[in-house]
């Protein structure tokens, strides 16, 4: 089982790729392909058929998914990208910011 060291919801910057740059949040995480979804990055053109009565058809902008290793956690305390250490307080485990050392959740 592959583990992430980011989450849904979780502010991400992309530091690689033709988005590099952008924040973002993770709208999906896909730890079995290790890539998320982020909102806004690495969009796509989808060529569509509008498949029942009222569905749009056409070219609809989608987000794609991106891989884990081009995002780096945005920390919600001191607002800067940090890489994420793991602890466990009060018998709970725990991610924490590498640059301010708080929880991140």
């Amino acid at each position: 089982m592959n583990k992430l060291n980011v989450k849904t919801n979780d502010t991400v910057l992309v530091i690689a790729g033709k988005d590099k740059g952008k924040k973002g949040k993770i709208m999906k995480a896909m730890p079995e392909q290790e890539r998320v979804v982020v909102q806004g990055v690495n969009m796509v053109t989808r060529h569509t058929k509008p498949r029942k009565q009222g569905d749009e058809g056409g070219r609809i902008q989608k987000e794609a998914a991106i891989h884990v290793s081009n995002v780096m956690l945005v920390c919600p305390k001191c607002n800067k990208p940090t890489r994420v250490a793991h602890a466990e307080e009060g018998g709970k485990k725990v991610r924490l910011c590498k640059q301010c050392n708080k929880a991140i959740d």
